[in-house]
């Protein structure tokens, strides 16, 4: 059972080092009786460093009586107060009670404080794929390639499964010769996007595979639907061929379908389609609000499907609106879609933290085919820090209220962040 120090008074003709006194020491409490032993002495010194300090076989209660008695071991002096520069004016502090540094004059702080964080798991790392058995560099994307379905693919994506990305989305190069302007390429069965599923869930069943849904890649017209011939993008018989679309994705063994082509009603059309074939767990990412921008030339250039007349403007939202964001967003939502997207993404921060605030679902942001392209461009050219763009422009998003990112930047930004926690 644990003794107790009772009015333990202080020792009178002792000298200490430490915990230690210099001779015999009797302590008489009147309920119980200390005696110690002369050991070795010893001092605490910051100097010592990582070298532990030999114990002194005192008990708890002996330490704790010493330290009564005024006997308080030695410990490092606290730190000088660093001076300031010559010529540093003499001023009297402001009058101020919140001194917001105070939380960011350390690493340590900082960390502990830190409101965003960002992770492998918020990516979903988009690969161009196409026929071929080798993997072809896109020039305007440095350090991306259209990959061999067959190979370059499952390569890449086992490089991306060893840092912590586990979702994928798949986007094709499609032979100019299947295409048409009805786009029916887009729901073969053994085309290229529902057999480099089947290959990817063979051998990695886990792995969560995102598709596009919409018809440019398809369409011989270059666009996201099927077109009249005085140049007007058909909606309804558009949706008709992206059900037909979803379906075949789903049943290759897609994860989530993702509506690309900004058609009205068409998340709804999908989520009744897929549920009639029995696919009622797979999941619908709306493009919500996709704007008609200039930031997705280099994507075009990969997949070689730029419109062959006119822009989408039509169907893609105007870059100036805001509100009208919130309109496609109600309606995604109340037609079923599970997750929301924003595209671009760094451009329109402002969009992201509107449906995050508006919305319960899922915010996703894509990282589009220009920005990364830029931020690759500045970086051979010196004029910024790559890497620390690549993350800082991934943690903005974040920020903003993204929960999940697709970005070119997957693998890069994952690798970087596994070296951060070694």
């Amino acid at each position: 059972m644990a003794s107790t120090i009772v009015n333990a008074g202080p020792i009178q003709g002792l000298d200490y080092v430490g915990l230690r006194p210099a001779k015999p020491l009797k302590l008489n409490s009147g309920r119980i009786q200390i005696k110690t032993r002369p050991q070795r002495l010893f001092t605490v010194r910051a100097s010592d460093g990582d070298v532990p300090i030999g114990k002194t076989r005192l008990s708890d209660a002996e330490c704790e009586a010493a330290v009564v008695a005024g006997n308080v071991p030695h410990a490092p002096p606290a730190p000088p107060k660093p001076a300031a520069p010559a010529g540093t004016p003499v001023v009297p502090l402001l009058p101020i009670n919140r001194r917001p540094r105070r939380n960011r004059r350390s690493p340590a702080l900082r960390s502990a404080f830190q409101e965003t964080s960002l992770s492998p798991a918020n990516f979903v790392y988009p690969l161009f794929i196409h026929e071929g058995q080798e993997d072809t560099p896109i020039g305007a994307m440095p350090g991306c390639y259209r990959l061999g379905w067959r190979h370059g693919l499952v390569e890449e994506v086992s490089k991306a499964r060893d840092v912590g990305v586990n979702s994928i989305v798949l986007f094709p190069k499609v032979p100019d010769a299947l295409k048409n302007s009805t786009g029916d390429e887009a729901y073969n069965d053994n085309g290229l996007v529902p057999r480099a599923i089947r290959l990817l869930k063979d051998k990695y069943p886990d792995l969560v595979i995102y598709t596009d849904v919409a018809l440019d890649p398809y369409s011989s017209d270059g666009h996201d639907g099927i077109v009249r011939e005085d140049g007007v993008i058909l909606n309804d018989e558009t949706v008709h061929q992206l059900c037909k679309q979803a379906v075949a994705q789903a049943r290759a063994g897609a994860d989530v379908v993702s509506p690309s082509d900004m058609m009205d009603g068409r998340v709804g059309a999908l989520r009744t389609a897929l549920d009639a074939e029995g696919f009622q767990h797979v999941s619908i990412m709306s493009y919500t609000a996709k704007y008609a921008s200039s930031f997705y030339g280099p994507f075009r250039e990969a997949l070689d499907s730029n419109p062959r007349f006119g822009d989408k403007k039509t169907y893609q939202m105007n870059p100036a609106n805001y509100r009208e964001a919130l309109i496609e967003a109600r309606e995604d939502e109340s037609e079923g879609a599970d997750i929301l997207l924003v595209k671009p993404g760094l451009p329109y921060l402002d969009i992201i933290r509107l449906l995050r605030d508006s919305s319960p679902l899922p915010i996703a942001a894509y990282q589009v085919s220009g920005e990364y392209s830029m931020i690759k461009a500045g970086g051979v050219l010196k004029m910024i820090d790559e890497e620390k763009v690549m993350m800082e422009s991934l943690m903005c998003l974040r920020r903003a209220g993204a929960d999940v990112i697709l970005t070119y930047f997957a693998l890069q930004a994952a690798r970087s962040l596994c070296g951060e926690k070694r």
